[in-house]
């Protein structure tokens, strides 16, 4: 095919003519209170459904680069960011064949059928297509009876290692049967205003994927937040153990920010390095800042919480989430992931190498800060303080004020613009640490 007539292909493509608002619809009710959503697919720039089948060669192996470079210039057709994301996230090697992943596929998939049935053991909920809102259990393991579980009461008998033998429950069972009604709560809170969680067996979905989850992760276990990061996974992705691997996958990166002990969160240490950084980039205001007492940044937690849900649509938080992770890519994340190795094996000096890089992360490597392990969510932070920094200055009395600029930022935020500010915050920021 010629240049000339695969452009013309782009533009007739009727897949580019989509409306991601079609898609993931909105509540009627709903509309005029959401977020108005900006991202639309550009031919020529969106990774179109057309073009991704021809990123594959005849044994299904991925050119990584051509992802990448298309998913930096204008995000991810709905039609595949199921597929799109299983990359980004490490869940495959770009390197793999299609019949390698068919395998690793059927493999994780009985995986998560082992995971779930075992879940169900010791809570029949799990799987049943209700869920639970209300304790079903006390601290010292005593049930509780009749709990709600939206589909009605569920019977004390039904359910679980509820020690027929009279033996006490173990202390994780315990723990993980504590967290299942929270679960339910921020389940029937997230994402309500879209069209999809009007129907009950997609409620239960997402909270059959985070019951398992709490339960793998037992370190973690379910914390308030995990929600709206789970759901636009849980509705991309067909096939519930896909959904679940790839939110285990994402989770890897941020489950820091969920580590807590009895005086602080994990997330403070991204806040503290984001105060490093303004401190570093822009000074002036970073005083500013220190001198109305927002010197913590606590004011950013919830945008690096759940990763800017608030300040987004839904579908233009995907759209920020597929610039991040493809500017962050590193050709080693499968492999990291695989061995929970966090360092990059990539050679900073094989120009190929680094062509398989994002532009976040090959910047990154040039400047030998491999092991540096600060996310591009902290640079969007910083580029939309950046952003504001003259109302910021002018305007900013108090952190009532900070916060209240901040807040009206919700609907308004380009995702590409962000990106792009993050990149050259990073990049002011890597001169300035060097310079020093």
């Amino acid at each position: 095919m010629s240049k000339m007539m695969f452009l013309a292909c782009c533009y007739n493509d009727p897949d580019m003519q989509i409306d991601p608002d079609t898609v993931y619809p909105t509540r009627p009710e709903c509309r005029d209170d959401a977020p108005k959503t900006r991202f639309k697919p550009i031919p020529r720039r969106t990774l179109s459904p057309r073009r991704w089948k021809l990123l594959f060669n005849e044994e299904g192996c991925l050119d990584i680069a051509g992802m990448l470079l298309r998913v930096q210039r204008g995000g991810v057709h709905p039609n595949i960011k199921g597929e799109v994301w299983e990359f980004l996230l490490g869940c495959f090697d770009p390197k793999s064949t299609t019949e390698q992943r068919n395998q690793l596929r059927q493999q994780r998939r009985l995986e998560y059928e082992k995971l779930k049935t075992k879940c169900r053991e010791m809570d029949m909920t799990v799987g049943s297509g209700r869920v639970i809102t209300m304790p079903v259990i006390t601290e010292d393991g005593q049930p509780i009876e009749d709990p709600n579980s939206n589909g009605g009461a569920r019977p004390s008998s039904e359910g679980s290692e509820q020690q027929t033998d009279g033996a006490p429950l173990p202390k994780e069972v315990i723990q993980w049967k504590l967290t299942l009604h929270q679960i339910g709560l921020d389940v029937n809170r997230t994402d309500r205003t879209l069209v999809y969680y009007e129907r009950q067996e997609n409620l239960a979905r997402l909270w059959d994927i985070l019951a398992v989850y709490s339960w793998v992760d037992k370190d973690i276990g379910y914390c308030q937040g995990m929600s709206d990061l789970c759901s636009p996974i849980s509705i991309i992705l067909e096939h519930e153990a896909d959904a679940f691997w790839c939110f285990e996958r994402l989770m890897r990166r941020v489950r820091g920010n969920f580590q807590s002990t009895s005086t602080s969160i994990g997330v403070r240490s991204q806040l503290t390095t984001l105060s490093s950084i303004m401190k570093a980039v822009d000074p002036k205001l970073h005083e500013h800042l220190e001198n109305l007492d927002g010197g913590e940044y606590l004011f950013a937690f919830r945008m690096l919480m759940v990763l800017f849900r608030r300040e987004f649509s839904f579908v233009d938080t995907m759209y920020l989430w597929e610039l991040m992770w493809s500017m962050e890519y590193n050709p080693s994340l499968f492999s990291m992931l695989e061995s929970n190795n966090g360092t990059s094996s990539a050679d900073t000096k094989d120009q190929n190498v680094l062509k398989q890089c994002g532009k976040f992360e090959r910047k990154n490597l040039q400047a030998n800060k491999k092991n540096e392990q600060i996310p591009i969510a902290v640079f969007v932070v910083a580029s939309v303080l950046e952003a504001k920094n003259a109302r910021l200055l002018g305007e900013a009395k108090g952190l009532d004020d900070v916060v209240k600029i901040l807040n009206e930022i919700t609907g308004s935020l380009d995702a590409k613009k962000a990106c792009r500010g993050a990149l050259q915050v990073h990049e002011k920021y890597l001169s300035t640490v060097k310079a020093s």
